[in-house]
């Protein structure tokens, strides 16, 4: 009798065993289905974003191209760009010391000027002075 009770308790575990079996089974069935559909959107995105980026990484590629050329060109001026400063800078010497010659020879034409306006000054008042001296006494 014993033996018949064990089975019977074996039985009901093993019908509830598969009842959750059951259960845990048919709760799961959405929930494939949804990633089932989201595994399909997913893909469907990445092919979208494959062919919209595949014409940007083309235009990339070009535009880098296009930067190597022009880096190319730009290192080969850079040569003629450092004579052409070098000779500006020359020129701004050059310049510089003429400015430093007219300077100086215009100050020491102003300073001769002064002499010559002062002696000029100088020696028609001597004149002056002389002529009415000279003519005081004639008339004396």
């Amino acid at each position: 009798m014993l033996e018949a009770f064990i089975m019977i308790i074996i039985n009901i575990a093993a019908i509830v065993v598969a009842i959750a079996i059951v259960a845990l089974v048919v709760s799961l069935i959405p929930l494939i289905r949804e990633l089932k559909a989201t595994a399909v959107t997913v893909r469907e995105i990445a092919v979208r974003m494959e062919t919209d980026i595949q014409p940007t990484i083309k235009e990339l590629h070009e535009t880098l191209g296009e930067l190597n050329v022009i880096t190319a060109g730009a290192a080969d001026k850079v040569e003629d760009i450092q004579c052409f400063m070098s000779a500006v800078g020359e020129t701004g010497r050059g310049l510089r010391t003429i400015s430093t010659v007219v300077g100086g020879a215009a100050g020491a034409l102003a300073k001769s000027s002064l002499w010559f306006t002062g002696a000029k000054v100088a020696g028609s008042f001597l004149l002056d002075r002389f002529t009415k001296k000279k003519g005081v006494n004639e008339y004396v």
